[in-house]
């Protein structure tokens, strides 16, 4: 178990503005960031990051926290994996508490943390056989030095290798402890009938793992090298619980900070492209891996950048089918442009013979838009076939159909007009017609009989909110809020004979909670409040910075969502509008928020007497206790209704006092 030290010292050091940044395209506004949802589709973006706060707010989804939730989030991380990972972001040693635990709690470990530990065992297996096996050196680290990689590149991207033994790491793994069950569910061995001792998917192999966005191993690639082996070239891990290849794109975790800083990403078909580009120091690049680009990949790339290049082999013959991949890149709101290189090279190849500066210029120099890239691939198929060339054209303005942006969409097809000498109005005809066929097409699922609209009668609503409980559970949190944020300001107050005295936000809102006798309402302020109390036993003022640590998710959604408010979207600044802030007149709210919720109260208090009067019908000096009391309460709600301004008929302020 993690020490707590080590927690409170991962917890002062890292910066979430970091940490998200590696997720998130974080653009400054005002004092915050802003950027869009990584957990939800979004155009407008609603995701804030304050590094005042060390804290995080989607207000798309309503999740919000600290860097350590933040990792827990996107990437399924327990506590302890996302405090690990940090504190190795930042050179932070991990202090262990030593402690015994039980059986139940060795044997609580998932499925599923075993899946990335086992992952992890054979990562290392296959690196320390490229460079400390006399088979893996021969063979495997032979290979890659023909391929020209520095070690330090080798060892960058982790490459490994499996030796040619049928079994040699299914034996390692059993005597390591890990059993046959999760060998197969991991994709990293088989067990045949007829070979109880079980067959290592990869063998003699050279090896790429394949991590995921934070640097965890999902999978591998593996490459054979013998050419007379009737088998595939290149052989990948399985779906598994934690590989879905749709969702990973090869190097996205050693090119993500590249992508980020140079906004555009480089997107290339396999290992060694990435590699080698790599190696020739340019970081910006990932690969689909030889898999159709998924949307899902796609919406990875869009956390850092909105550019994307594609770069194609100059010979690949399957250049017109990845014209998919650019309409989805387009759906998805993509800056595109396309690269192919000179007949006979791929990306690896000129990535080899050239320096640096000569590679990057070519890249910048040589890569056209998607139109221009479709028009020399099709108008070239097409040669002097009127019919094709119209059917070349049509294709080209499908793509820009698939344009969001509608400034953009527009700003094409004059470009599509002008390179073809065609009217700007018959190309939104076509791309009318497109839209319907399309149209079409979502409409061709079979279709139900029609029938005759039924009349029903609409249950009324059972969830009304009853206006009382909803005033008193708004003035409630109102005050847990103002301790959140404001709990250790020091407010200057006198007593009715005129004697000075200071106090706490804190001190004085739980002094009106106890006065009152009040009882909470929403569970998560109880546990908050209970907690606060506990801190003034040890003299120490607890708001908001302490919760949001806590890993409680309701706790953490209530904090984030109490200091970091809905107008922290807004960078009014930037418009020279300067609105009040909350908090800048603390005492006079303070004050004035405590008198509302006694108000509320009391209306509380008044309504539920009343619920229970009927129940005390049979006994009549209870009864008449309890008519007193409401005549007591309905006097003071007026004395309060006349110190605030408030009109409980109008149900406005009408002035305040």
């Amino acid at each position: 178990m993690i020490s707590k030290q080590t927690i409170d010292k991962i917890f002062s050091t890292i910066r979430v503005e970091e940490i998200i940044g590696e997720y998130v395209q974080l653009k400054r506004a005002g004092s915050n960031f802003k950027g869009l949802s990584p957990f939800h589709e979004e155009k407008s973006p609603s995701f804030v990051v304050s590094p005042s706060k060390q804290i995080w707010k989607d207000f798309s989804t309503g999740k919000g926290g600290t860097a350590i939730s933040f990792l827990m989030e996107i990437e399924n991380f327990t506590y302890p994996e996302a405090l690990r990972h940090a504190a190795k972001k930042y050179g932070i040693d991990v202090e262990e508490d030593i402690r015994e635990f039980s059986e139940e709690a060795k044997n609580a470990q998932s499925e599923r943390d075993i899946m990335y530990k086992i992952h992890e065992v054979a990562n290392d297996y296959y690196q320390n056989l490229l460079w400390g096996d006399e088979e893996g050196k021969a063979i495997g680290f032979s290979y890659f030095k023909e391929r020209q990689l520095r070690d330090d590149i080798i060892k960058k991207f982790q490459l490994g290798y499996s030796l040619e033994k049928k079994n040699a790491f299914t034996e390692f793994a059993l005597e390591k402890g890990y059993s046959k069950e999760i060998l197969e569910k991991s994709g990293l061995a088989i067990f045949p009938e007829n070979t109880p001792s079980g067959v290592d998917r990869f063998r003699e192999r050279v090896m790429f793992p394949i991590h995921s966005f934070s640097g965890r191993v999902l999978g591998f690639g593996a490459r054979i090298l013998r050419n007379n082996v009737k088998t595939a070239k290149y052989l990948n891990s399985p779906e598994t619980e934690i590989y879905h290849k749709s969702n990973v794109l090869y190097g996205l975790h050693q090119s993500k900070q590249a992508i980020s800083r140079k906004n555009v990403c480089l997107l290339v078909e396999g290992y060694m492209d990435v590699i080698s580009l790599h190696m020739s120091g340019i970081e910006n690049v990932v690969a689909s891996s030889g898999t159709s680009l998924t949307t899902e990949q796609i919406k990875l790339i869009k956390r850092l950048t909105e550019n994307v290049t594609i770069l194609f082999d100059g010979d690949n013959a399957g250049i017109k089918a990845s014209f998919r991949s650019i309409d989805m890149l387009l759906t998805e709101g993509m800056n595109i442009r396309v690269l192919l290189f000179p007949e006979g090279d791929d990306p690896d190849s000129f990535a080899r013979k050239h320096p640096q500066e000569y590679v990057e210029k070519f890249i910048e120099e040589q890569a056209t838009d998607f139109i221009d890239f479709k028009a020399e691939i099709l108008l070239k198929e097409a040669g002097n076939d009127p019919i094709k060339k119209a059917e070349a054209i049509r294709n080209i303005v499908k793509s820009v159909g698939f344009v969001q942006n509608s400034l953009k969409k527009e700003v094409y097809l004059k470009e599509v007009s002008n390179k073809f000498g065609l009217s700007e109005q018959s190309l939104f005809n076509e791309l009318d017609i497109q839209k319907q066929l399309i149209q079409n097409q979502n409409q061709r699922a079979p279709l139900a009989e029609n029938k005759a609209p039924k009349l029903e009668i609409v249950p009324p609503d059972v969830d009304v909110v009853d206006p009382v409980i909803f005033d008193l559970l708004k003035q409630e949190n109102n005050l847990v809020n103002l301790m959140l944020n404001f709990g250790d300001i020091v407010l200057h107050r006198e007593t009715p004979s005129n004697e000075k005295y200071d106090i706490t936000v804190i001190e004085e809102i739980l002094n009106h909670f106890e006065e009152e006798n009040y009882e909470f309402q929403v569970d998560i302020n109880k546990v908050i409040i209970d907690s606060i109390k506990e801190g003034i036993q040890n003299e120490e003022l607890r708001k908001g910075n302490f919760f949001v640590t806590f890993m409680d998710e309701g706790i953490t959604t209530k904090v984030v969502d109490a200091i970091m408010p809905l107008n922290d979207l807004e960078n009014w600044a930037s418009r020279n509008i300067y609105p009040p802030n909350y908090g800048d007149k603390i005492s006079g709210q303070v004050e004035g928020d405590i008198l509302i919720h006694k108000f509320r109260y009391i209306d509380f208090m008044i309504r539920k007497i009343t619920d229970d009067l009927k129940n005390l019908m049979n006994d009549e000096g209870k009864y008449f206790e309890a008519i007193k009391k409401i005549t007591i309460l309905k006097q003071a709600s007026m004395q309060l209704s006349e110190i605030l301004g408030y009109s409980p008929i109008k149900g406005i302020y009408v002035h305040r006092k």
